[in-house]
């Protein structure tokens, strides 16, 4: 058991589910701990997941001696608050996207979790796919040719009352943080570092963006087209051209069970890309796998990743004019 992981989850809503029934499926991955603000609700979590131990604040959790790593699951504003929280007991942590709110906070965790080399890393879940990994190979094998364009949308009908989470200012609400930083993401891998920003948005009535559309120049030269929507069930597909044909990951690309490659002579084939469980597996193993091997960032997702990601997020917000509490400080 020496190289079995102590997880500790913060939070018991749904993306705290998400993962805790991920990590049913992760070798050597042993939920030792919940906790919320209610001991009933982390009481109610730990014994359905069969985590030993229920705490009734978050501050218990990040202190108890039997956690390796923390997984933040909780409403978007308080990531940063928590992640420094978990870093400051020593702990390393998992923070669920967005990683914050803003580039100011996310500089202050990763400086925190790099002053005190404890490990660190961004929840981006798509990034460990099978299906994005396949993507990557057929693109370094040269079969399309030169990449120079992704397109990439992430759209459902969000039928929820104005005070969810998905449309409340106060919790960090809005596409752009829970939608398009998917294809944001995933984008900027693929294509590297934004060099230029342009993005639109649908304000709804309670302040924040129901749909935004931006387009990115990346460092080379490349383009990508990405948009992410409350009020539009889009096809949710992912598209990567380059000079000699494209590979599309099919139907919800964050959930991509195939990919499929179209040349220029018409020729085309499809690569099955299934994943382990509910896919967030993939992305608890890398954390474990990092965390053993003593680093502090996963090379996959690395800090200055999510640094960048979060700087492009703020420029987006500044153009579609969606201000939070927290850039107030």
């Amino acid at each position: 058991m020496h190289d079995a992981v102590r997880w500790g989850i913060l939070g018991t809503g749904k993306i705290a589910r998400v993962f805790a029934t991920a990590l049913k499926d992760v070798p050597g991955a042993v939920l030792a701990g919940a906790a919320s603000r209610s001991q009933d609700k982390a009481e109610a979590f730990a014994q359905e997941f069969g985590a030993p131990a229920a705490y009734g604040s978050y501050e218990a959790l990040a202190a108890a001696a039997d956690i390796d790593l923390v997984y933040v699951a909780t409403p978007h504003p308080q990531h940063a608050g928590n992640a420094l929280m978990a870093l400051r007991a020593g702990k390393g942590v998992l923070v669920e996207k967005p990683f914050t709110m803003n580039l100011r906070e996310a500089e202050q965790v990763v400086t925190l979790a790099r002053s005190r080399r404890l490990f660190l890393m961004e929840a981006m879940w798509t990034r460990y796919l099978p299906g994005f990994q396949e993507v990557q190979r057929i693109i370094a094998s040269g079969e399309i040719g030169e990449v120079s364009q992704v397109v990439a949308d992430f759209g459902f009908t969000a039928n929820f009352g104005p005070e969810h989470r998905a449309f409340n200012p106060e919790l960090g609400g809005g596409a752009l943080l829970d939608l398009g930083i998917y294809p944001l993401s995933i984008a900027t891998a693929l294509l590297g570092p934004v060099a230029e920003i342009k993005a639109q948005a649908e304000l709804g009535p309670t302040g924040v963006d129901v749909q935004t559309g931006f387009t990115l120049k990346h460092e080379g030269g490349a383009i990508s087209v990405c948009s992410c929507s409350f009020t539009a069930r889009t096809p949710c597909e992912l598209t990567v051209s380059g000079t000699r044909g494209h590979v599309r990951m099919n139907t919800r690309f964050h959930h991509a069970k195939s990919v499929t490659v179209m040349l220029e002579d018409g020729s085309a084939r499809t690569v099955d890309t299934p994943y382990i469980g509910n896919g967030y597996v993939h992305e608890a193993i890398e954390a474990q796998r990092c965390f053993l091997a003593g680093l502090t960032e996963s090379p996959a997702m690395k800090l200055d990743d999510t640094l960048a990601l979060m700087g492009v997020l703020d420029e987006m917000r500044r153009q579609i004019g969606l201000v939070y509490d927290s850039d107030r400080v």
